[in-house]
């Protein structure tokens, strides 16, 4: 792997300014595709912590007594400069993520939706009244804000994750910080500085660089409130398990192992499209990527000789080349991982349909490529199986009938997105009944609901009760507060009494 001399330092956005912060430690941040370090992140200390997190709560008790007029206000100005800077947003994610900018400039998009469906907080935040429940008495509720919300987010999606939660924690009434991944940080800065453009009070929305230190600092401080996190199972597992022992609202989202079942009635020209799209998409690196293709009966040959062809097409490269369909993966350390599982799955007897792990993209011979790579006959046995590779790997496994294929899913202890691809409504709707899945697509195979439902997983893909963005997102956001009233006239007796009320 090359380097280069580079001048560029990333900051923290720290109470409505960047700042370098009182920590001495850096990290590199590298361009995936060539290899080269493109800047130093710094990175936090405790003081660093505990001065973003002082901010925040002194933001937070004055923006959650802002009217929500001037909260919409707000919202709707970020949206626009969201929209008016996604080539500048796209082109950050592209050279520290890898990922080609037609991607990134998806990402950004469905980010905006969530920021769109938060535009509404004046609707999703109304109360309920209910009058004279007993004589003189009123009973009301609402909700109100956590006060200081911490967002800990993945490499994979920069600014569409952040967008998931920010926005919901902001219109109502929290201040938020973000923790980015120290893979590619300076989306985060960029969108802190549209937050400050669209009018939001210093402190409210902050952008704090770290490692393990600065993400167990945020799970143990006192006055962060809630976390978000979107993350591998087991750091999900341990930020859950850590914040909620220090009294803090929690949603971990983990990891997963997303299958699609194709039977033989599919549409298998349309199947295999998809499923192409869906496992070497961002080279792989989603949560939501379709990594097993579960073929039924006589759908498999024909199935994995048309994922095949689309496979060996695909067009690698460095994404800002026009027309690149798939960039490289995150690290040399992913690269390595990747190629050991599958080498692993070939010596256990696995078939190498498509073999990616040689590739090398001419100019770039120092990025961190893996080709997109489909291997059939898997076994469950297998670690190509049982652990989300998060890498262009597509593993094909062949059941018997659509009730193995559902069995199969519902063993699998990641219950994150499922598929099926059939023209058969009978089985579509036995499938979405069956699985133990919080996702599912029927001849859709990335089932990421639209921003006014919510995104979530089951089983060891979801630390928490409530899921991410959506009307959940408004209710984790939020607590709920229930006044029950009485005026009564002067001249009246009181009424109180030693029993316990009742109507």
């Amino acid at each position: 792997m090359s380097t280069t001399t580079v001048t560029t330092t990333i900051n923290h956005f720290i109470n409505g300014a960047e700042s370098a912060g009182e920590g001495d430690r850096t990290q590199p941040v590298y361009n995936p595709a060539t290899g080269q370090v493109t800047a130093e992140l710094r990175l936090a200390n405790r003081a660093d912590l505990d001065n973003t997190v002082a901010a925040a709560r002194a933001a937070a008790d004055s923006w959650g007594d802002i009217s929500l007029a001037k909260r919409t206000a707000v919202l709707f100005k970020f949206r626009e400069l969201v929209a008016e800077h996604i080539d500048e947003l796209a082109e950050l994610i592209t050279a520290e993520h890898g990922k080609v900018l037609s991607d990134a400039k998806g990402e950004i998009g469905r980010g905006l939706e969530v920021i769109e469906f938060a535009c509404g907080i004046p609707s999703l935040l109304k109360g309920d009244y209910s009058d004279q429940v007993s004589t003189g008495i009123d009973v009301f509720s609402f909700r109100e804000p956590l006060g200081v919300v911490a967002g800990i987010t993945p490499f994979n999606f920069p600014v569409m994750v952040p967008l998931w939660m920010a926005p919901m924690a902001i219109a109502t009434g929290n201040a938020f910080i973000l923790k980015p991944s120290e893979r590619d940080p300076s989306a985060s800065l960029l969108l802190a500085k549209l937050w400050k453009d669209a009018g939001l009070p210093d402190g409210v929305f902050q952008v704090l660089h770290g490692d393990k230190e600065t993400v167990d600092g945020l799970l143990t401080h006192p006055d962060v409130d809630g976390i978000s996190f979107v993350g591998s199972t087991p750091i999900a597992k341990y930020v859950h398990e850590t914040a909620t022992a220090h009294g803090k609202r929690v949603q971990a989202l983990g990891g997963a192992k997303n299958h699609a079942i194709i039977l033989p009635d599919a549409d298998l020209d349309n199947a295999a499209d998809h499923l192409a799209a869906a496992a070497f998409g961002s080279a792989g690196e989603r949560c939501m990527a379709i990594s097993v293709a579960v073929a039924v009966g006589d759908a498999a040959d024909l199935l994995v000789k048309k994922v095949e062809e689309r496979a060996v097409a695909v067009k690698v490269n460095n994404g800002t080349v026009p027309g690149a369909e798939m960039g490289p993966v995150i690290t040399p350390a992913s690269k390595e991982r990747i190629v050991k599982i599958v080498t692993e799955a070939e010596a256990a007897g696995a078939a190498m349909v498509v073999d990616g792990r040689d590739l090398v993209v001419p100019g770039h011979e120092e990025g961190f490529w893996v080709g997109p790579t489909v291997i059939d006959h898997v076994k469950t046995e297998m670690t190509a199986y049982q652990e989300e590779i998060f890498g262009p790997v597509l593993v094909v496994v062949r059941v018997d009938t659509l009730e193995d294929g559902i069995k199969l899913i519902n063993s699998n202890p990641y219950g994150n997105g499922t598929a099926i691809f059939t023209s058969s409504g009978a089985a579509a709707r036995k499938f979405q009944r069956a699985v133990t899945v919080g996702m599912i697509g029927i001849n859709v195979p990335l089932p990421v609901p639209v921003a006014y439902h919510s995104f979530g997983g089951w089983k060891a893909s979801l630390f928490g009760d409530k899921h991410i963005y959506g009307p959940e997102g408004v209710s984790f956001y939020t607590r709920g507060k229930v006044i029950t009233s009485r005026w009564p006239e002067p001249t009246h007796a009181s009424g109180a009494s030693y029993n316990f009320p009742s109507n």
